[in-house]
This record gives structure tokens, C-alpha cells and sequence, in this order.
């Protein structure tokens, strides 16, 4: 018996523990979550989502430090915090349409990694990592997570009745489509995980992610089918943006299809990083990028989708 066996032993906590853990972390998340909803509040949503965004991005050059990645990490910051206030701080003060920053913004990220690379010696593949990491960091946990943000507003800009804005609060129709995305997202990951705990058998992809199952793909599609249409129909006039059954229903696939992938590709980054959670800002579920993966691909499918929809309906 080794001497450190029973110390690493004592540390580790038991189920209970993380039972708790992961029950007091929900029950506080849900309550933030449930708080900004119900306020409805203008400033509460694009400060959360902003935070999520940026906590997210912090975690994730975090991890890159740990594994002795090379990457430019205050820069990467830097980034993420100074789209959040061009590109959502102009709604707080004077209600337009989001500044066009997004494709601004990846060339303008690529131009700084690669003017910061100058400064270091090239040593093999290291210099092509370092502008890669960081692109990667900026365009999966900021760019595509702003889309939630996008998706707030575009109820309204898609309402071609004129309407008394309020800078304040949001319509029931912008707060209830994200909620739609948030449910479809997470009810996918649910219904994957008690599927897959019951009934799972054939492993899907074993060489990214040991526990996922192809039962447990199967119940998230049934499980996002469920969130979906039993939001739609709950909350049927404020949901008119997603057109109709059908649509909820081809939604509701491509949203599945989106979080699994979403879900995966974050255990790529971990199991790369040699790293379990992102962080620890919810102890027992983990960080911010933990929660916010598989929203990075929901959420602008969802937008785009839309987009389209009203594009053949006009």
C-alpha cells in the first residue's frame, strides 16, 4: 500500500458530497438564471451573458497555461471583454441595431496574434499553435456565444410593427425565444445523460468522450423534441418567430444534433488540455465554459435559421 493512497483517498469526496455539491451549484445557477428572466431587465441579460462569455474565454487560456500551450492569454482576454462593450454596450444607452462587429472581428484578432508572434522566436509549429489557440478561444466561446445575445433582440428587429421601445426591459418574445434555445440546448444534454446511464450500451464516440452512448444521443433528440414543442405550445404567442409546428420539430434536430457536437467538441479541448472541468466556478458542474459549450453551436444555428425563415417568408 503506498503511504499517499489513503490521503488522496480522504480527499476525494464521496457521492454524497458531490451530490450536494452539484444540487446547491444547480439550485444557485437556476435561481441567477430564473432572477434575470423574470426581471426582464435589459442590463441583467447582456451582464450575465457577457460574463459567461468572458469567464468562459479566462477558463480556457487557463487551461492552455496549465498544459504549456503557448498562446497569447491577455490578449485573448482583452479580446473577448472589448467585443462585449462594442458590441452590446451601445443597446444600454441608445436602442439600435447590434454593431456590425463580427466580422470585423476575427481579422482583427488574427492581425493581433500574429503582429504578437513577431516578438517571440519561431521554434517549429509552436508559432502557428500560439495564433491558433487563441483564434479558436475567441471564436468559439465569444463569437459564437454572442449569438445568444443577437437572439435576444431579434424578435424586435423582426417585428415590422412600430413599437414604443423600452431601453429597460425586453419583450416577453425576446426573453421567452432565448429561454426556448437554453431548454432545447440542455434538454438535450439531459436526456443523453439519463438515457444513457439506464439503458446505454454501444459506445459512440469512446475515443473523445467514454460516457456518451448512442441510447443517450437517441434520448436527447426525444428530450429536445420535448423541451421544444412544450415550450412552443406553452408559450405559443410569443414564439410566432419560429414558424409554426414544423419548424419546431426540424428545429429541434438540428439544435440536438448542434449541442451533442457542441458537448463533444469541448471534450476535445479538455481531453487535449489533459484537464476534467474547465473550472470551478460551480463546484460539482464545473465552469462557465462547461455550461456554455453546446449554446456556442445552438445558438447561432438557431439565429441564422431564423434569418432565413424570414427571408423566404418576406
Amino acid at each position: 500500500m503506498h503511504p499517499m493512497s489513503g490521503d488522496s483517498q480522504a480527499k476525494s469526496p464521496s457521492k454524497a458530497q458531490t451530490f450536494a455539491r452539484r444540487l446547491g451549484s444547480t439550485l444557485f445557477l437556476w435561481a441567477v438564471v430564473a432572477g434575470v428572466f423574470l426581471s426582464a431587465w435589459t442590463w441583467a441579460f447582456l451582464g450575465l451573458l457577457s460574463i459567461l462569455m468572458i469567464v468562459a474565454t479566462l477558463e480556457y487560456f487557463q487551461m492552455l497555461k496549465k498544459a504549456k500551450i503557448p498562446c497569447f492569454p491577455t490578449f485573448g482576454l482583452i479580446c473577448s471583454i472589448a467585443f462585449c462593450v462594442l458590441e452590446f454596450g451601445p443597446i444600454l444607452f441608445e436602442f439600435r441595431k447590434i454593431l456590425p462587429i463580427d466580422a470585423l472581428s476575427i481579422p482583427a484578432v488574427l492581425i493581433g496574434c500574429f503582429a504578437l508572434q513577431l516578438r517571440h522566436k519561431i521554434e517549429g509549429i509552436n508559432a502557428l499553435v500560439g495564433v491558433g489557440a487563441n483564434l479558436v478561444g475567441f471564436v468559439y466561446f465569444t463569437l459564437m456565444f454572442s449569438f445568444s445575445v443577437h437572439l435576444l433582440f431579434q424578435p424586435i428587429l423582426m417585428d415590422a410593427s412600430p413599437i414604443d421601445l423600452d431601453l429597460n426591459h425586453l419583450p416577453p418574445s425576446s426573453c421567452i425565444l432565448l429561454l426556448w434555445l437554453i431548454a432545447v440546448t440542455k434538454f438535450t444534454d439531459m436526456g443523453a445523460y439519463i438515457t444513457g446511464s439506464l439503458i446505454g450500451k454501444h459506445k459512440m464516440i469512446p475515443h473523445v468522450s467514454p460516457g456518451k452512448t448512442w441510447e443517450g444521443f437517441a434520448g436527447g433528440l426525444c428530450f429536445a423534441q420535448v423541451a421544444g414543442f412544450g415550450l412552443y405550445f406553452a408559450f405559443s404567442d410569443h414564439l410566432t418567430i419560429l414558424g409554426g409546428p414544423v419548424h419546431v420539430a426540424i428545429l429541434g434536430v438540428i439544435l440536438a444534433l448542434l449541442a451533442v457536437i457542441g458537448d463533444l467538441a469541448a471534450s476535445v479541448i479538455k481531453r487535449s488540455l489533459h484537464a476534467k472541468d474547465s473550472g470551478q466556478m460551480l463546484p460539482g458542474i464545473g465552469g462557465s465554459l462547461d455550461l456554455i459549450d453546446s449554446i456556442c453551436f445552438t445558438a447561432p444555428a438557431l439565429y441564422f435559421y431564423l434569418e432565413c425563415l424570414q427571408m423566404t417568408a418576406s
